[in-house]
């Protein structure tokens, strides 16, 4: 299971996520390993949906801190309330911004990084990390695509028992 991510290429992305969530579930079950866990829904997402970046940045010391990811290197350090990852932690919201050029004091770690989707997760009502994609598309990201990275969010939370003292 570990190793075998299913993609469904003819489904919609709705099934798609649905498909991977389920798989996730399983995946996670019985790790509560925050970094472990972290790096294989960051694997399962890149493999299944092909975004440029895909990754986690912890909440550590009062910025965010680069955690498991998959794709080009990335910075490694964000403040609180810069660019769509401190935006999305300051706000404790999800923001999908379609075209990153468009958005005010945009990180640029990547000029291929064309829009993004950023999910706080969140525990206690207290934001802990923040999952970060970008594509390498104009408008790639929508209510559909937030709608189960919330959900996975929520399943992180869960299995993961954050520890807030980390």
């Amino acid at each position: 299971m570990s190793e075998n991510i299913v993609k469904l290429a003819a489904c919609s992305k709705k099934e798609q996520y649905e498909s991977l969530l389920q798989q996730l579930e399983a995946l996670v079950a019985g790790e509560n390993d925050v970094i472990a866990n972290m790096a294989n829904v960051s694997a399962a997402i890149k493999e299944v949906f092909g975004f440029w970046w895909v990754g986690f940045y912890l909440v550590k010391n009062g910025q965010l801190v680069l955690a498991p990811f998959q794709g080009p290197v990335a910075c490694t350090r964000i403040a609180y309330g810069r660019g769509v990852c401190g935006t999305a932690w300051k706000e404790a919201r999800t923001l999908i911004v379609p075209d990153v050029e468009q958005f005010a004091g945009h990180i640029a770690c990547s000029s291929l990084s064309k829009s993004e989707i950023v999910v706080p997760l969140i525990h206690d009502r207290e934001v802990w990390a923040v999952l970060d994609i970008d594509s390498s598309d104009i408008a790639t990201f929508d209510a559909v695509d937030q709608l189960y990275l919330e959900r996975l969010g929520q399943l992180l939370d869960r299995v993961c028992q954050v520890d807030k003292n980390r």
